[in-house]
């Protein structure tokens, strides 16, 4: 017998429903993908699944919706939404056109997944300063980073600086998917974006950076900029994380003068003009926990931190 032999090209799979489906019907198949009928199927009757190529799906409303984000089918909902936020959702594919907040639907590229041009998960730098601290960690998964640090009352800090970075004016969309899993004291300082370097003490000192920052235990999500000549100081954003529960920032660098930034799908301090055209780069990824001589606790999981360049 042959080694191969072809059965179908695997655009559209053979699949038996056990309760019908209605023409374009977004399913999960056995295997874990994505799928959806072109027609509909009968219950225990054999028909075509579609599990590549394009589709136009219904979206989450108030939900922007950048071109090379992630996408998960809500379950509940019915709708693609940009977090994954209950156990039943799973992955649909990648957002291939800007989709705004009053569009009703969006283009999606089936099952398929953006490799990040920079991310942490293709390996970074750390330089962690701890004295007497034992259970301090840096722990690298994936796309992302655990930055953890201990109740020892003295300074700490924790990194993860990317070895590449995007140069001066390239157009790309950066993101960062982070769960605040303690925030124990009004002493920790978290910073997760782009930064030109890290910094041994403090990543306000760090000449040029685009950060999402988080101050203490305060529940604010604050947005900054600094590109060593225009200073945009840490800004209440006005949207609030919650302590074990992902939130995800995105930063669309089309235009290094006017950097927009979305939390969760929403464009927020739109007319801030976060401005880091003035910066030399390059910008990699960084994620940076510290805290001054005091017993806070720090733990924060990120869960991807990535950089998509892109021709316009």
């Amino acid at each position: 017998m042959a080694e191969a032999l072809y059965l179908q090209d695997g655009n559209s799979i053979d699949w038996t429903p056990t309760a019908a489906v209605t023409a374009g019907e977004i399913l999960q198949i056995s295997d874990g993908r994505a799928g959806f009928a072109p027609t509909a199927i009968g219950a225990g009757i054999q028909g075509a699944v579609q599990v590549t190529g394009l589709a136009t799906v219904a979206k989450t409303a108030t939900m922007v919706m950048l071109k090379g984000s992630r996408v998960w089918w809500d379950h509940s909902a019915n709708a693609a939404h940009l977090l994954q936020v209950n156990d039943k959702d799973f992955f649909l594919g990648t957002v291939q056109e800007d989709a705004a907040s009053a569009a009703t639907t969006v283009i999606v590229s089936l099952n398929s997944k953006p490799p990040y041009t920079v991310s942490l998960g293709d390996g970074f730098i750390s330089v962690p300063v701890l004295t007497a601290a034992k259970n301090q960690a840096i722990i690298g998964h994936r796309e992302g980073v655990s930055l953890i640090i201990d109740a020892t009352a003295e300074a700490q800090k924790v990194d993860a600086l990317s070895i590449r970075g995007v140069a001066l004016d390239t157009p790309c969309i950066a993101e960062a998917l982070i769960c605040v899993n303690d925030n124990g004291g009004a002493a920790l300082d978290v910073n997760i974006g782009l930064a030109s370097a890290t910094d041994a003490t403090s990543a306000d000192t760090i000449a040029e950076s685009l950060f999402c920052h988080i101050d203490g235990n305060d529940l604010n999500i604050f947005l900054e900029s600094d590109d060593g000549s225009t200073e945009v100081a840490a800004t209440d954003s006005l949207a609030d994380y919650v302590v074990g529960t992902p939130f995800l920032v995105q930063w669309d660098l089309r235009d290094w003068a006017d950097v927009q930034v979305y939390i969760n799908g929403v464009n927020y301090l739109p007319a801030s003009v976060f401005d880091i055209e003035a910066a030399t780069g390059p910008l990699k990824c960084l994620a940076h926990m510290e805290k001054t001589l005091d017993a806070s606790l720090g733990n924060v999981t990120v869960m991807r931190l990535g950089i998509r360049a892109f021709e316009e």
